[in-house]
């Protein structure tokens, strides 16, 4: 299959190929999707196949207005009518009671279903124009980083799509923030770009799942996309170290070795022991979470086969920049000793 790279005028091809079954490529705001009309199941199965997607892991489903969303569902919670008005169109999808419309096989059989509403104005005039609600997951292999430009889906999903929609580099550059609010309080599956700290200031309350910084539990089936165990990950085996900048450094110095690499904050590179990639500023979560998967391709690219990565801090968008590192580290995390 000849993979065709389409620009933001054709998008009204786009959007055929997603009316005829096909799989189309899309930017959102978080980072590229595989999209599908997702109430197909001939369509969605396609997603799955492509990325390699184990059956269990459930998809989101996108749409471009509100009036899209009452047919997906078979009730509306107050709760969720807050959190549209606060942060759609946007980084966030909320976790919501499934109507019999939405096909089982993308929400992995289970009663809910996950919605959202880009803020990029290219996915969302893709989805008004063929007038469908898009599943989409990454556009990437599966477990591998996620894309966050056209050149990244392509190195993944080159001859298996019939299209990439080329919409830019994504602002966010992680997954949206997932949360439930399916069970008696709301629920934190997934952080992204929008932060804990502005849905409990818009619900005044909020529970961290412990999936968000922990594995799930053996036979756990996950009730939302990226709670995987090992996920995002390049082919390097990654381990996350705590500590000053200072004893990163002399943590590399006795591990340093062939094929070792440091991925590190900007300005933290020079002297060290290894060669390095940087992925954004120690105190701006934002930028961490634009660069970090380009940062573990480009790792991909210069053959690093062990990677040490300064960890980063926990507050506001820095929660979801450790969630994707910690998957990509399949929960490897030790502490540089102090001098």
């Amino acid at each position: 299959m000849k993979t065709r790279i389409l620009k933001e005028t054709e998008m009204k091809e786009a959007a055929r190929i997603l009316e005829n079954g096909g799989l189309v490529a899309i930017p959102t705001e978080t980072v590229y999707g595989l999209a599908a009309n997702a109430l197909n199941e001939g369509a969605v199965a396609r997603i799955f196949q492509v990325k390699g997607r184990a059956q269990d892991n459930p998809l989101i489903v996108h749409i471009s207005e509100m009036s899209m969303l009452p047919p997906l569902l078979s009730d509306i919670p107050k709760k969720a009518q807050t959190l549209a008005k606060a942060f759609w169109p946007g980084p966030l999808t909320m976790v919501l009671p499934r109507s019999p419309l939405v096909p089982a096989i993308v929400s992995a059989g289970l009663d809910t279903v996950a919605v959202r509403m880009p803020s990029h104005p290219l996915a969302r005039a893709v989805i008004s124009c063929c007038g469908l609600p898009l599943a989409a997951p990454s556009a990437n292999r599966s477990g591998s980083p996620s894309p966050t430009c056209a050149a990244h889906v392509l190195l993944d999903l080159k001859g298996k799509i019939p299209a990439v929609l080329d919409g830019g580099d994504c602002a966010v550059g992680v997954e949206s923030t997932v949360v439930s609010l399916c069970g008696s309080r709301p629920r934190l599956l997934r952080p992204g770009g929008v932060t804990a700290e502005q849905l409990r200031e818009a619900l005044g309350d909020l529970e961290v799942a412990s999936g968000v910084l922990h594995p799930l539990s053996p036979g756990e089936r996950p009730a939302s996309p990226g709670m995987k165990y090992k996920h995002y990950a390049p082919r390097a085996e990654v381990t996350l170290v705590k500590g000053s900048r200072e004893a990163f450094a002399r943590y590399l110095a006795q591990h340093a070795g062939p094929g070792v690499f440091a991925l590190c904050f900007s300005g933290d590179g020079e002297g060290l022991p290894v060669p390095y990639v940087s992925y954004g500023a120690e105190n701006d979560a934002k930028t961490q979470a634009k660069a970090l998967f380009a940062a573990l391709r480009e790792l991909d690219r210069l053959g690093a086969q062990t990677v040490y990565a300064r960890c980063p801090h926990e507050e506001g968008m820095g929660l979801a920049v450790l969630n994707r590192m910690l998957r990509a580290a399949a929960f490897r995390v030790v502490e540089a000793e102090k001098p």
